[in-house]
């Protein structure tokens, strides 16, 4: 498994579990360079280690991508505030952005539940809040 950074970004109990099975080789703060193989099968990975900048090339069958999720905001960050990962930061209990008027629901703004249930409530924020916004307008 390679994580890119020092520390586990999953919950303490996936971490355990990761921690305590016996074929997972941790090697943290190491980067996927490439997937190797042919046009029908994964033969390994090419990794670098962040640290020492060394590159060398681990034997896999499989290759499963599961690099948290980046949301997809990068055509806001000239106008709306991100944080260093690219989730729109929002007021703290509201879906209200830095710019009025602008709201923020779901996956873009949600780096801990990331789930299609917390994305509709958030969803449903958004709406009355912008709802509330509007009647000032009138």
């Amino acid at each position: 498994m390679l994580v890119r950074s020092e520390n586990f970004r999953a919950s303490k109990i996936m971490e355990a579990r990761v921690r305590k099975t016996e074929n997972i080789t941790i090697l943290m703060n190491h980067d996927t360079v490439e997937v190797l193989g042919d046009d029908q099968v994964v033969t390994g990975v090419k990794a670098k280690n962040k640290t020492t900048g060394e590159i060398f090339d681990i034997p896999a069958t499989g290759f499963f991508v599961a690099i948290g999720h980046k949301p997809n905001t990068a055509i806001f960050k000239d106008f709306l505030n991100l944080d260093e990962t690219g989730y729109i930061i929002n007021i703290p209990g509201t879906s209200k952005t830095n710019i009025a008027g602008v709201f923020v629901a779901g996956d873009a703004a949600d780096h801990v539940y990331r789930q299609a249930i917390t994305a509709a409530g958030t969803g449903c924020m958004a709406a009355l809040d912008a709802e509330r916004y509007l009647a000032t307008l009138e």
